[in-house]
């Protein structure tokens, strides 16, 4: 795909503001609990499993079967060091905690896994149950998910817990912000290594989606249509961009 330097500028514009970072410059950290929801970016999941390792931080894994299990599934079967995971019929909780265990061998009491929610609202309405259940009270936690998802992930949990006394505090960490470059002619993710990354079609449909799935009207997940999240204004720029890469030969379609 041929793309002129403003098309790019958009691109990247529209993934950082996607990507939320709360992470602090300095890399401190103070929370209680990770939240890992269930997606097929394997360098993004290896650095919070890395994390909960350096810290001995509790993780919890939320994901049933869903839009992402089969491309999880192919990622991890064509991995060097996943492939020997059975993939057949798992939730994307047991194969990613399958994943920490031989990335990081994170113990089983470590792991807590969620293994119904099937996308973004389930995740965060399931992970607040097993919370419950368990009768665990964090007060700060890190949320990670997909980079381009991160934004809608950090509305979608607070908007699940707005009427909790207790609710935490939600730190949205993408791991990494994805960017693109044009490299030898070719359009390339840069911003963490290829192993595990989304193809450019899935890219540029998450991108352009996840636009649309954060406004507030009829077709967005705000008030005004499926009510999984709170009003998110969205910046002019970003706005801007999005309406110019609108008018790009077939992204409607894949919308």
């Amino acid at each position: 795909m041929q793309l002129n330097d403003q098309q790019i500028q958009d691109i990247n514009t529209l993934a950082a503001w996607l990507a939320l970072d709360h992470m602090p410059a300095d890399g401190t950290l103070e929370v209680d609990l990770a939240i890992l929801a269930g997606h097929a970016v394997l360098p993004n999941v290896e650095g919070v499993i890395a994390l909960a390792k350096k810290y001995q931080l509790p993780l919890l894994i939320s994901g049933g079967i869903g839009h992402s299990t089969a491309l999880l599934a192919d990622m991890i079967a064509t991995h060097p060091l996943y492939r020997q995971i059975e993939t057949q019929g798992k939730s994307e909780a047991a194969l990613l905690g399958e994943m920490a265990q031989i990335f990081a061998a994170l113990p089983d009491d470590q792991l807590l896994l969620e293994t119904a929610s099937r996308n973004c609202g389930e995740n965060a309405a399931f992970s607040q149950k097993v919370l419950d259940e368990q009768n665990w009270q964090p007060q700060h936690v890190l949320l990670v998910q997909d980079p381009l998802m991160q934004r809608r992930t950090w509305e979608t949990f607070r908007y699940q817990w707005r009427d909790r006394a207790d609710a935490p505090e939600f730190i949205s960490w993408p791991v990494f912000t994805p960017q693109v470059m044009m490299d030898a002619g070719m359009l390339r993710i840069i911003g963490a290594p290829p192993q595990g990354l989304w193809s450019m079609e899935r890219f540029l449909s998450l991108l352009m989606g996840e636009i649309q799935r954060l406004r507030d009207d009829e077709n967005g997940y705000g008030p005004s249509g499926k009510g999984f999240l709170g009003h998110v204004d969205i910046p002019g720029e970003v706005e801007a961009g999005w309406q110019r890469l609108m008018q790009l030969p077939g992204v409607q379609s894949r919308l």
